[in-house]
């Protein structure tokens, strides 16, 4: 896979939403590049590493373990994160990262992202408003799963 522009990456992520170019281009320079071949794992489940993860180009599949073999559960987009809650607060993975395809992730590790604070603190501000929308939308998402589920189970709510 090729060199990626890692600040138009950032700028057309869910972390860029709300930044101008020279926000962007300043979260883009705290960040590190992975590049992956298909099948690597990028995170294990369980693990505690704090890395923020931000796919840039490929496929990577969320995975929890399932007895002795690894269930994806979902797989992320171009510009979509991982690991938001071990980022924030040093919990371990609850899932693993699994490249579905020759991939290139953005990292960030915390300290590089408090480092923003003092020189751009309108940018800390505006990722973390970012990331709770994506914390947001990730349990709006489980929640409707989880009332479908319902439904199913009970046979309500729609044709079963």
């Amino acid at each position: 896979m090729t060199d990626i522009d890692k600040t138009q990456a950032v700028a057309s992520s869910v972390l860029g939403v709300e930044l101008e170019a020279a926000e962007a281009a300043a979260l883009a320079g705290k960040m590190g590049v992975e590049q992956l071949k298909s099948g690597d794992l990028l995170v294990g489940e369980g693990e505690s590493r704090r890395t923020l993860f931000m796919l840039a180009a490929g496929r990577i599949s969320v995975c929890k373990v399932d007895g002795e073999e690894e269930q994806p559960i979902y797989q992320l987009r171009v510009g979509e994160c991982a690991g938001t809650r071990a980022f924030l607060d040093g919990s371990e993975r609850k899932a693993a990262l699994r490249a579905e395809a020759e991939s290139i992730v953005l990292t960030l590790e915390p300290a590089d992202f408090e480092s923003l604070v003092e020189s751009h603190p309108w940018v800390v501000y505006k990722v973390m408003r970012a990331l709770f929308r994506v914390t947001h939308s990730n349990l709006m998402r489980m929640n409707f799963e989880s009332a479908e589920m319902r439904n199913y189970m009970m046979k309500t709510g729609g044709r079963y």
